[in-house]
């Protein structure tokens, strides 16, 4: 229980995970999957940046005087973070984007419904 209290930034995460996973589960509205998948990106993001916390650390810019290697955090983590966020939120764009088409095709955006439409276009029942 003591490792809980201590990474509880860490369990947020997981629990947001968890959340994010079964609203993508659960729904056939496609949005909801969207937005549960949007919730499981910034879970993962919560999660590398409490790990690449260092306390006692400073940001790698230096002003005065250099400190040492020691003396800084890595950089890289945090912007590998950033570059997964443009990556998300271009994911999320392109999804929205195919959820209008779906749309527009279908009349719907419930995904139990477009696979009956589907089916019957088909000639399947």
């Amino acid at each position: 229980m003591g490792n809980i209290m201590n990474n509880y930034v860490e369990t947020g995460a997981i629990i947001l995970f968890g959340i994010g996973f079964g609203i993508m589960l659960i729904n056939n509205n496609l949005i909801r999957k969207i937005i549960g998948m949007n919730i499981m990106d910034t879970s993962i993001f919560l999660f590398f940046i409490a790990k690449g916390y260092m306390p006692n650390k400073e940001a790698p810019l230096i002003l005065d005087e250099y400190k040492g290697v020691d003396a800084y955090i890595n950089p890289i983590p945090t912007s590998l973070m950033l570059t997964g966020i443009v990556v998300a939120i271009s994911m999320t764009a392109f999804l929205l984007a195919l959820t209008l088409k779906i749309y527009q095709e279908y009349g719907t955006i419930e995904l139990d419904e477009i696979i009956k439409l589907k089916g019957e276009s088909h000639g399947h029942k």
